[in-house]
């Protein structure tokens, strides 16, 4: 076994929206490979993209833009899952991952999301002036720290640690998943998730936590992948499983904010 322990052990990483096997695909004849220049510069695009259309969902508010920022985030659900598949436990996949989409639905991904995060940033600004600016910085401090610590070897992701926050990012999942049904049936949050006490506040610590080191794993496999020549398109690939990570950081930090400044 390798030192990347997180692609050894399951080829797929803890992010949310990335649990597939196609990490494992090698080039065949004269394809060509991934590179990790490639996947850096792809994440670049994507956070550009993202931004852009943040920036257009911030300075056009109103119903036609909180109408397009739903269709988007909507869109690009479907695009993460023409990517990365659809898994569900106990079950399987329910819908197989298709990697060599990535290419196509990444941009896809990164615009609807941008959308859906303009909308959410700027309410959010309303209420709480600076803030945004506070999770943004906050969000890139804690990516860079976690790129910072894998590189040094100071976090290792060894077969304890991927199983630790695999567990924890599938818990995180199911509950958000048992709290959008009974908002649909009550029209309430279960109250750890939006308490603004010590309760609420230390369960959004943990999840940004968990959400950091998602961030490890995914630098992990990206690497292997590189080095064992995976397809070109896997760096489009690891490059959407990067930002939708940091979306996710994102959006829980700025929710830990919220909480914050409202106490």
């Amino acid at each position: 076994m390798s030192k990347h322990h997180a692609l050894d052990r399951f080829g797929r990483s803890g992010n949310p929206v990335i649990r597939s096997a196609a990490f494992q695909e090698r080039v065949s004849g004269n394809e060509e490979k991934m590179s990790l220049e490639g996947a850096v510069n792809k994440t670049g695009i994507l956070l550009f993209l993202t931004v852009m259309a943040a920036a257009v969902s911030w300075n056009y508010q109103g119903p036609l833009m909180t109408l397009v920022s739903s269709l988007g985030m909507f869109v690009a659900f479907v695009s993460g899952i023409m990517t990365f598949g659809f898994y569900f436990f106990f079950v399987g996949w329910l819908v197989e991952p298709r990697p060599h989409n990535a290419p196509r639905a990444a941009p896809v991904y990164a615009i609807g999301m941008g959308f859906f995060i303009g909308l959410i940033s700027q309410q959010a600004e309303s209420l709480y002036p600076g803030i945004v600016i506070q999770a943004v910085s906050l969000t890139f401090f804690v990516a860079a720290s976690l790129l910072l610590a894998y590189k040094t070897g100071v976090i290792k992701p060894n077969q304890n640690f991927l199983l630790m926050v695999f567990a924890a990012t599938m818990g995180i999942f199911l509950t958000y998943l048992a709290n959008l049904i009974y908002f649909a049936v009550t029209g309430n949050n279960f109250f750890v998730l939006t308490d603004n006490g010590i309760v609420g506040i230390v369960i959004s610590l943990f999840i940004i936590g968990i959400a950091a080191l998602n961030l490890v794993l995914d630098f992990d496999i990206i690497e292997q992948a590189d080095e064992q020549g995976a397809p070109k398109y896997m760096e489009w690939f690891g490059a959407m499983a990067l930002v939708a990570t940091l979306i996710w950081l994102y959006i829980e930090i700025l929710r830990l904010l919220m909480k914050l400044r409202g106490r």
